[in-house]
């Protein structure tokens, strides 16, 4: 196998900025086998993005080839300062790689960890429309508090959603 990263760069030769002219896009396209070589068509873009940022070398998104061959894509929105001019990919190699790298491996703190954390292991309880309501205390997890819920449950919603990052 051949590469786990895509990383396509956008970069400024010369002229104004990303911020300076009146539009900038990224964009990619999907094609089948049929229209390899053929021109632009617009019906094939499956994504496109605007490029709005400081620096003068945009990275706006990655794709990455996961263990089992498919690939996903990861939008960054990032931007390296870049030269004032004859910015080439040649020269970022080494700070896009590890910029990238340490976007894409990075793991992502999820609600599922601080619920682990906040809870140590008691039970959690997420009611599913119409479930039966447990009559001993538990944390419950969801967007309201339900009826019927015993007094003494730990209760987060969206309104107390932070209480689950220690602090």
């Amino acid at each position: 196998m051949r590469g786990t990263f895509i990383v396509p760069q956008v970069n400024i030769f010369a002229g104004e900025g990303f911020e300076e002219v009146e539009e900038s896009f990224f964009g990619f396209m999907v094609r089948d086998g049929e229209q390899k070589g053929r021109p632009f068509e617009p019906r094939t873009v499956r994504m496109k993005s605007e490029l709005r940022g400081q620096g003068r070398v945009a990275l706006p998104l990655v794709f990455r080839r996961d263990d089992d061959g498919r690939w996903s894509a990861k939008w960054l929105h990032l931007y390296l300062k870049g030269l004032s001019s004859d910015n080439r990919v040649e020269d970022n190699q080494i700070s896009v790689a590890k910029v990238v790298r340490a976007v894409v491996e990075r793991e992502q703190l999820t609600v599922r960890y601080l619920v682990d954390l906040v809870t140590g292991g008691d039970t959690v309880v997420r009611l599913l429309d119409g479930g039966p309501v447990p009559q001993e205390p538990v944390t419950y997890i969801g967007l309201e508090r339900p009826e019927g819920l015993h007094p003494d449950s730990r209760v987060i919603t969206l309104e107390n959603l932070r209480d689950l990052i220690p602090g």
